[in-house]
């Protein structure tokens, strides 16, 4: 059984957005798109919607108008490009605030609390076991599940990364910094403004070189004090 999402924004281009990053998620389905708040509300009040992706300036009512208007309890997720309505969002008890432009990462994060939510709901046990640590990167078009015990390092390449892991190499268009905002602080670290490592893939350090696997990565000036302290602590 699919997760039911519609999607409301008066702003087209907003929507194909969206539903382009719905086309990596197979277990979810968008029942519905509208520009229009009045026939949004009807079709969430006369058919089953799990999910309702909202914005909250739109013409004839506001999203938090909408809201008010819902009579099941549908999920709801802001979608809007100002952050100061998070508060107010969230005393209506909504699911998630997604400010645009919606960085494929975060909409990752919410497509899971969804999951979450739909599965309390419907009673849906998922497997005890704890699903190995991952992020999507996006490569030729599509969305690669990447280990994040398999990688081994980052390397920035100005509007690229190449992202090393154990058996295969990805160039994905990102940042470093962007990269390094979605690895846990604990087991990653910049030791150049070009590299991140993994700090438990570091075989040893020479001087201000390091040494991972087969690759041997220089250490910035910047960083030696801090990589130093703590690969060696």
């Amino acid at each position: 059984m699919k997760i039911k999402c519609v999607l409301i924004d008066d702003e087209p281009l907003a929507i194909k957005v969206l539903q382009n990053y719905f086309t990596n998620f197979p277990d979810f389905e968008i029942t519905g798109t509208f520009v229009n708040a009045l026939e949004a509300l009807d079709f969430i009040n006369n058919n089953t919607v799990d999910a309702v992706f909202l914005d909250i300036n739109m013409p004839m009512m506001t999203g938090f108008e909408l809201i008010s208007l819902i009579e099941n309890k549908t999920k709801v997720i802001i979608t809007t490009a100002f952050r100061e309505f998070a508060a107010e969002s969230y005393d209506l008890e909504v699911l998630d605030y997604l400010v645009k432009p919606i960085p494929l990462p975060r909409f990752i994060k919410c497509i899971n609390k969804i999951t979450t939510e739909y599965n309390l709901k419907n009673n849906i046990k998922v497997e005890n076991h704890r699903a190995e640590p991952h992020l999507f990167i996006k490569v030729d078009k599509k969305m690669i599940k990447i280990n994040i015990d398999e990688i081994l390092f980052v390397e920035g390449m100005k509007e690229y990364i190449k992202v090393i892991t154990l058996d295969k190499t990805y160039i994905t268009h990102k940042s470093l910094t962007a990269l390094s905002d979605e690895l846990p602080v604990d087991r990653f670290m910049r030791i150049h403004k070009s590299y991140l490592i993994a700090v438990n893939k570091v075989k040893s350090i020479e001087g201000n070189r390091i040494q991972i696997q087969s690759y041997t990565l220089p250490i910035g000036r910047n960083y030696s004090k801090e990589v130093k302290s703590k690969i060696l602590e």
